[in-house]
């Protein structure tokens, strides 16, 4: 097994900056350089104010305060940093392709070509390449396919090292991880690139903890790992629909089967829809790789997980427009929280901006207030639908920095995201301030429906009657 002294990562995201600043903390003898080609990304990166880093996750400020300038760097010298690295953690994004074959569900993958292609140019040295995005299967064979065809007698090793984090636990998650997976080539020189990943991670886990397989078991199971969560996920949803029309709580079922010690209580949380960036993305990816080999039985079971996230979101909405009358046109509805979920700024895929299009469709007037994500990449997200023109999205929609003044005459509250401060809100002000009836919709089962119709508010609960 080698040891190494430079680590170098290519892409400065939600992934990239928190795993090489772990990695930087436990392994003070290794220089850790992540590179970017968005400047501006780099130079938050890069910023005197810790607050202003373009990730948010509880600890990282503190880990990034403690290591940078010493062995963790930001920068965009991009080629430099491959040419020096002994290892090459790959961490750009691949979203879901908006084009041409296996378009809305395979994985796009031009920018993993572009990062391979670049290490070919680039490489005077072997190096050992890990693959950190969340990718299809077989995506390391492409990768290895044009590194082994450069020419230039440089040799690589190739390395499936998947994510499974959390965002908002992201820190915590590197730091105390269930299982690390390492998938590489099953000979000598595969053996031993394996075993030299794994060495970094050993810095700060047991071995016990970092499982090696071959490339395409790692590269699964990263798909199906989040598959079976959504899974979870749309399965409680489904039944959250069923409890409205029944009086049944959902609360008290998920309570109930959780209990069951083979199903357990982790994502048995109904809410307006899971979010985020991997979980649609990889089950789309999943149906696409289903249907590449003729197994269209299998894609349709899974697809049918997405198909009930989006029926959630949809079902939300109705209901608002249902309630406020059966017409929300120029009613003003104030949203708390804009994030997929607490503790992350990141948007991808949050329900919020599917409820926010399905309403402003219907010609609502909506103020949003999010602690932690931007008027930005609010506005981003919207335009990013196409649904209507930029200048109608900030018609329609404004972002405002304040809960309360947020709230002051609107028609209704949708809380899209679990913030804790929300729960901690002086609700009687907030009902004051409010039109009256004041209807609070509450997407994310955080308050209580006794205080809040002892307060006067119209109180709707998803998975509630």
């Amino acid at each position: 097994m080698k040891k190494i002294k430079k680590i170098c990562c290519i892409g400065a995201g939600y992934v990239g900056g928190p795993t090489m600043a772990v990695i930087a903390k436990n392994c003070p003898e290794i220089d850790v350089t992540v590179v970017d080609i968005n400047q501006k990304r780099i130079d938050l990166w890069n910023h005197n104010n810790l607050d202003l880093l373009p990730v948010y996750e509880p600890g990282l400020r503190e880990i990034v305060k403690e290591t940078r300038g010493g062995n963790l760097f930001f920068t965009t010298e991009v080629d430099k940093a491959i040419d020096e690295a002994e290892m090459i953690f790959i961490s750009v994004n691949t979203p879901t392709k908006t084009y041409g074959k296996g378009k809305g569900q395979a994985a796009d993958l031009k920018f993993i070509e572009l990062c391979a292609r670049n290490i070919a140019k680039v490489a005077k040295t072997d190096k050992i390449v890990v693959e950190k995005s969340t990718l299809p299967v077989r995506t390391a064979e492409a990768v290895k396919s044009i590194l082994d065809n450069t020419g230039k007698g440089v040799k690589f090793e190739i390395l499936s090292n998947p994510e499974f984090l959390a965002e908002g636990t992201a820190v915590d998650d590197l730091l105390n991880a269930d299982r690390v997976l390492i998938g590489g080539d099953e000979t000598k020189s595969g053996q031993e690139a394996k075993d030299t990943l794994s060495w970094i991670y050993e810095h700060w886990l047991p071995k016990e903890r970092i499982l090696q397989t071959n490339v395409w078991s790692s590269e699964l199971s990263k798909l199906v790992a989040n598959a079976f969560l959504a899974q979870r996920v749309s399965s409680i949803n489904s039944i959250s629909a069923l409890c409205e029309k029944t009086d049944a709580n959902v609360a008290e079922v998920s309570k109930a089967i959780g209990f069951d010690s083979r199903i357990g209580s982790k994502f048995l949380n109904s809410s307006v829809g899971f979010g985020g960036s991997c979980f649609q993305k990889d089950i789309l990816n999943l149906v696409y790789i289903a249907k590449s080999y003729g197994l269209n039985e299998v894609a349709n079971y899974w697809e049918q997980v997405i198909i009930m996230n989006d029926y959630q979101k949809r079902r939300f909405a109705d209901n608002i427009i249902s309630t406020l009358y059966n017409t929300v046109s120029d009613k003003k509805i104030c949203f708390y929280g804009w994030a997929f979920k607490k503790d992350t700024n990141d948007t991808r895929e949050s329900a919020a901006i599917y409820v926010a299009d399905a309403l402003l469709e219907e010609k609502a007037q909506i103020v949003v207030y999010d602690p932690k994500v931007s008027e930005e990449t609010i506005y981003a997200d919207l335009d990013y639908l196409g649904t209507r023109s930029p200048e109608e999205n900030r018609k329609l929609l404004k972002v405002i920095n304040d809960p309360m003044e947020a709230c002051n005459d609107a028609h209704a509250i949708a809380i899209m995201t679990e913030w804790d401060e929300f729960k901690n809100y002086d609700w009687i002000a907030i009902f004051e301030l409010m039109l009256k009836p004041a209807f609070v919709f509450d997407g994310r089962r955080i308050l209580t429906k006794e205080k809040m119709n002892a307060i006067g508010f119209k109180y709707y609960k998803i998975g509630q009657s």
